[in-house]
């Protein structure tokens, strides 16, 4: 039993990684007052273009660049069309979703079922990882799952510490406030997708790259969506959202295990375990008047400066 609870929680890292990056990126563009639903098909775009860098002799941490970059270059036309075009950001992020998707099953059929080297646990911890049950999670994992934990602290202080990160989330609350004070709404909105784009591109990336050295399509199997709710969960704080990923992770990183101890259920029983965690998550956020008060105030709205 405690070899199959440090298999577990050695596992969950690896499944928490990709949405807590996915879920930073959303949280900066929320905190904004954009609502993007394009995610899961900037994800698939990034673990696509990190296969493909991996294939072509990049290393696992330049692969990870290239994915991230793709995820920025694929958005660019996203952050045109709700930033200075002030379009509906709803079907401007289904369609992102769209076309990314498209892109990737497009452009990475070369790819497909390839396997390469990834990214390797840090070996800085020899010592410390042999620690009964909680040893393999905190000192076994490659250099990702820590610097997504770093991103996710230096963000909350950026936004909580910070006046820059005081005037993101006054444009999300409150833009005609904000942009009568001084603060240039645009640019700011610009600035946050454009960063959550490389976050989201990362996301994918890991999967491919830092997850399971391999590429296929369909490998994003609904994690964008996840991270959109793990958002709402950890009601726009950086913090939370590693409690979240690490709530939403676990539950994926149960299911291989289950399997590996026999346990008799049906494996698509099993797989939908993530998304009823997801849809009960939602509805429990539904009743929660605190999550309610959380939401930015002017999330998923066109600003135009002529309203003011």
């Amino acid at each position: 039993m405690t070899m199959a609870l440090t298999a577990w929680l050695g596992a969950m890292p690896g499944f928490m990684t990709p949405l807590l990056l996915a879920a930073l990126g959303l949280l900066l563009c929320e905190r904004a007052g954009i609502l993007n639903l394009g995610v899961e098909g900037v994800m698939a775009l990034g673990a696509m273009v990190g296969a493909a860098a991996s294939l072509a002799g990049w290393g696992p941490w330049a692969a990870m660049g290239a994915g991230a970059l793709a995820g920025l270059a694929i958005s660019l036309p996203f952050m045109a069309a709700v930033v200075v075009f002030r379009a509906p950001q709803i079907p401007a992020g289904l369609a992102l979703a769209a076309i990314a998707l498209g892109a990737s099953a497009a452009l990475g059929r070369e790819a497909s079922h390839k396997p390469f080297p990834g990214l390797d646990n840090l070996d800085w911890f020899d010592e410390l990882d042999h620690l009964p049950v909680v040893g393999r999670m905190l000192f076994r994992q490659d250099g990702m799952v820590y610097v997504s934990l770093i991103l996710a602290v230096l963000i909350a202080l950026w936004l909580m510490r910070t006046r820059k990160g005081l005037r993101l989330r006054a444009v999300g609350e409150d833009p005609a406030t904000a942009d009568a004070s001084g603060v240039d709404v645009q640019l700011y909105q610009l600035g946050a997708v454009g960063v959550a784009s490389l976050l989201i591109g990362a996301a994918g990336a890991y999967l491919s790259v830092g997850g399971s050295n391999i590429w296929t399509e369909g490998m994003v199997a609904g994690r964008g969506w996840i991270a959109l709710a793990l958002v709402v969960f950890a009601q726009w704080s950086p913090i939370r959202a590693i409690a979240g990923a690490a709530l939403f992770g676990g539950a994926e990183a149960l299911i291989p295990r289950l399997q590996a101890m026999g346990v008799e259920v049906p494996v698509y029983l099993l797989s939908m375990l993530p998304y009823v965690l997801t849809i009960a998550v939602l509805v429990l956020m539904a009743f929660s008047r605190r999550a309610r008060q959380a939401e930015p105030g002017f999330l998923g709205r066109a600003y135009i400066r002529q309203d003011r």
